[in-house]
């Protein structure tokens, strides 16, 4: 599999999640909820897309499967990356307020998004 288009396709995967996440975090905060379990209300949407979209399309191969051992270190990774984004958008939130958590959150999922790949092609699909 070529890493320019494994990288291509997480990337755009990854576009489709983060809307759905930032959404839902948006709409829910805007609704009342506040940051932390909106956060992760968002974080489970896009999580549940990108898990079976980038199974099956990004790092599909003969060596690569989506199975319920993926899914667990998929789990793994997506419960440790969501209590770092959760801590720092709380963070930013009691210092800055809200607003700056609504712009912060991109820049937060985009670092994420970055280990996130790199877990994905090398450990949490693999057979």
């Amino acid at each position: 599999m070529s890493l320019t288009r494994e990288g291509r396709d997480y990337l755009a995967i990854g576009l489709l999640q983060w809307l759905v996440d930032w959404g839902v975090v948006v709409g829910l905060t805007h609704m009342g909820l506040i940051v932390a379990p909106a956060n992760v209300v968002g974080r489970i949407t896009g999580a549940l897309i990108g898990f079976w979209l980038n199974g099956k399309l990004t790092f599909a191969g003969d060596g690569n499967t989506v199975g319920p051992a993926q899914f667990q270190r998929f789990m793994t990774m997506w419960v440790c990356t969501t209590l770092l984004s959760t801590w720092a958008l709380t963070q930013i939130d009691d210092v800055l307020g809200l607003r700056w958590v609504w712009l912060a959150k991109p820049a937060v999922e985009v670092a994420l998004g970055i280990v996130g790949f790199v877990l994905s092609r090398y450990w949490i699909y693999k057979r």
